[in-house]
């Protein structure tokens, strides 16, 4: 597989991402948003930061681009479409994924590390995975995720925000999202959105815990 790291103006994580993918054994290319061909990739990334400065809403104006209309087409035929914080927000606000990206309850910025437990294992980057409670971080002012229809957020979700042990409650959720929802994927598993960042959990020399379960998620790209 080839993997396309999307890089948008105001995009800021494109390159840990791409180190992080080398890292993880997987073939992977840096590709600016107006030079993306679908047809050379069999996966795509959209990486964290702030796409054409979050005017308007974080991510609206790269949903609205002729490179989301080609990762659709992607998304479409089964191929694997990736968006991680600002890469969430753009699926969502482009109708890849269901649900709203809203401010964090307590209005500002939260950057920390936190348990997630996996709930869904039918997706690329957790059908591989040997356990149910990881850690990465998160860093986001809007990441707190919302659905009209809870059922239905219950059942397409992929990782809560839990304590060490996989307790889900409101204690451990850091910005008030609904069912502690931390990452979500689309029926068919293909589409995936989350707003921790698997890569800055991918190398022991940069987390303080030597965390390297980043690793274990972008290795179903393989």
């Amino acid at each position: 597989m080839k993997t396309a790291v999307i890089k948008y103006p105001g995009t800021t994580c494109e390159i840990d991402v791409y180190k992080a993918l080398l890292e993880a054994g997987v073939n992977a290319e840096i590709v600016r948003y107006k030079d993306f061909d679908p047809d050379k990739f069999d996966a795509v990334i959209l990486p964290g930061g702030f796409s054409f400065g979050d005017y308007l809403r974080a991510g609206s104006i790269a949903a609205s681009t002729e490179t989301m209309k080609k990762v659709k087409e992607m998304a479409l035929e089964g191929k694997t479409v990736i968006g991680i914080c600002n890469g969430f927000q753009i699926l969502v606000e482009s109708g890849l994924l269901k649900g709203a990206l809203l401010p964090n309850l307590s209005l500002r910025f939260i950057s920390k590390w936190v348990y997630l437990k996996v709930v869904r294992f039918d997706t690329p980057l957790t059908r591989g995975l040997n356990k149910n409670v990881i850690r990465m971080p998160i860093a986001h002012a809007e990441g707190r995720f919302y659905m009209d229809d809870i059922e239905e957020a219950k059942r397409l979700a992929v990782l809560l925000y839990s304590d060490e042990n996989g307790n889900v409650d409101e204690k451990v959720n850091p910005n008030g999202s609904i069912l502690n929802v931390a990452s979500i994927a689309n029926e068919e598993g293909n589409v995936i959105g989350m707003m921790p960042h698997p890569e800055r959990a991918s190398f022991k020399l940069t987390s303080p815990f030597g965390d390297t379960d980043g690793l274990l998620l972008f290795r179903g790209l393989k």
